[in-house]
């Protein structure tokens, strides 16, 4: 790879080592990996989209599941509030407080 530093990963910057001098922060990202387990069996499932607008609303919806999911909220719910507040004309909820949903 033209470009691409040399030499060792943990050398050269110290954010791989951040899980061992700050406290709370995990040595993995198992989290973001559980997050995105879903997308390749539903990828392989439904053929994939047919383009970029199916795309984008793939990536979309399943950011809501993953986000409401993590946040111990039902996704369905959310959706229900989002499509509610957009028919009425209402600002739509927000994935950072699904609470409101």
């Amino acid at each position: 790879m033209a470009g691409a530093p040399r030499g060792n990963l943990l050398d050269s910057r110290p954010a791989p080592r951040t899980f061992a001098r700050v406290e709370g922060v995990a040595p993995t990202d198992n989290a973001a990996e559980r997050a995105l387990r879903p997308a390749p069996p539903w990828r392989n499932g439904s053929f994939g989209t047919q383009g970029d607008d199916g795309s984008r609303f793939v990536e979309r919806i399943m950011t809501v599941v993953a986000s409401c999911t993590q946040q111990g909220h039902r996704p369905l719910a959310f959706l229900v509030a989002a499509i509610t507040a957009a028919r009425s004309g209402l600002p739509p909820p927000s994935l950072l407080s699904a609470a409101s949903a």
